[in-house]
């Protein structure tokens, strides 16, 4: 039995986390009090998407859902860097689309590209306390944390891509079609069984001309409301150029071939008009079983029924009328609209991707001395590590850090007054109005 086909997978995602930065001091011979010489972490991993052209399912997500970069390492004593943390390469099938589980908005198309995509950097490494010595710090026991990882669900969903796509109702012969005209080898068997794995095949016309044709599995009625496969099969049919619609003719199966094209029709329409509007020929198979007379009746009711739309007959089983069908199927690609589907970005990656966490401080009015305000915490240490107060851009940004913050409102709540002092960290600073 084939295996059940994956087209759709939720996977987690991890960037690496960037290594902090390292407090130490030299410890030299007749050197007793050594400057600082902490080293900077290493970078944390990225995660990147890559397309590679020799898959077409993704099935391999079915069996592993997280995916996590490596985390770069903490500096080291005497300047040491810290090692970058390993990138994760994740390869996915031509087609596939990158969305976020928890929006459902698309992230990426990736289609075919040839450029690996990078979804989520690893975090910086921190600085070192070799980077904060100053004329008045000359001793700093502080450094920069490493930048967090980037934690992300995500959705893959696989749209196969196809000049031709063959849909039609389980048994209707659309595997042994694709089998004679391309170089596909699907399986196939008398059963009614739908195929589950979607199969591609290159047709050769000669002279250079050819076309990427798809057996999409079978479609059955309710495939638009997520009854049974239908609606995952459904995706691969959005980037076809032009659909042939393939029938039992000869009701082999008993079933009536007009009602399936107007089932599978509506199906097409409820799941994406544009989608429904594709250039479409009929393809009448199965005709070997059946009596001139009977040909004749059934492709008259069908010519009727469907008079804006080819209908051609043919006998999968013995080749007949495949030659012409290839070529009425090459002269539609020339003239088809070109504006197959390509899925655009509906996140900004740059916000998508954003480490921005808003971090805790407190302001607090000391309770041994009056006219003293501390304000400390993770967020405040943070802006210390990479903000130099001895340069006068410096301390600029640091006085907007503290208006666009409100850490200046807090303070004037608790009762600060001009000339009071703020106490960050061993820095000391007057208010002034």
């Amino acid at each position: 039995m084939a295996n059940t086909f994956a087209d759709r997978a939720k996977i987690f995602v991890r960037s690496g986390k960037g290594g902090d930065g390292h407090v130490s001091f030299r410890r030299e011979l007749y050197v007793p009090n050594g400057g600082p010489d902490g080293g900077d972490g290493g970078k944390g991993g990225d995660v990147i998407f890559v397309v590679d052209q020799g898959l077409n399912t993704l099935t391999d997500f079915k069996n592993v859902r997280k995916y996590k970069a490596g985390d770069g390492e903490e500096g080291g004593k005497k300047r040491c860097h810290g090692a970058n943390g390993k990138d994760i390469v994740i390869k996915v099938p031509p087609g596939t689309v990158i969305k976020d589980f928890d929006t459902g908005k698309v992230i990426i198309d990736m289609a075919d590209r040839t450029e690996p995509f990078v979804l989520l950097e690893g975090g910086m490494g921190g600085r070192g306390n070799q980077h904060f010595a100053t004329s008045t710090m000359q001793a700093p026991r502080y450094a920069q944390p490493g930048q967090a990882a980037i934690e992300k669900t995500l959705i893959l969903e696989l749209k196969m891509i196809a000049d031709v796509g063959l849909v039609g109702f389980p048994s209707v012969g659309k595997s042994t079609i694709l089998s004679k005209v391309s170089n596909a080898r699907p399986k196939i068997a008398d059963y009614h069984f739908t195929t589950l794995v979607p199969n591609l095949g290159v047709v050769s016309l000669g002279e250079g001309r050819g076309f990427v044709m798809a057996d999409i599995p079978g479609i059955i009625e309710g495939a638009a409301e997520g009854v049974g496969l239908g609606l995952d099969f459904l995706r691969h049919i959005e980037r076809t150029r032009v659909i042939l619609h393939v029938i039992d003719a000869a009701s082999v199966e008993g079933r009536d071939p007009i009602q399936d094209i107007e089932a599978i029709n509506e199906e097409l329409t409820t799941y994406s008009k544009q989608m429904a509007a594709r250039p479409t020929i009929i393809v009448a198979n199965k005709l070997d079983v059946l009596s001139p007379e009977d040909r004749e009746d059934i492709l008259t009711k069908l010519k009727e029924r469907f008079p804006d739309t080819p209908v051609m007959a043919i006998s999968a089983a013995t080749g007949e009328g495949i030659k012409e069908l290839l070529e009425e199927t090459y002269k539609m690609i020339q003239t088809a609209p070109d504006d197959v589907m390509e899925f655009n970005s509906e996140i900004s990656l740059e916000e998508y991707a954003s480490r921005e966490v808003e971090l805790p401080y407190t302001v607090e009015k000391s309770k041994d001395e009056e006219g003293v305000y501390l304000v400390e915490g993770p967020r405040i240490e943070k802006m210390l590590g990479y903000t130099n107060l001895e340069d006068n851009k410096g301390f600029k940004f640091f006085q907007e850090f503290m208006v666009k913050n409100n850490i200046i409102e807090e303070l004037k709540a608790l009762g600060m007054q001009e000339g009071d002092t703020v106490r960050i960290y061993g820095w000391e600073f007057e208010y002034i109005e």
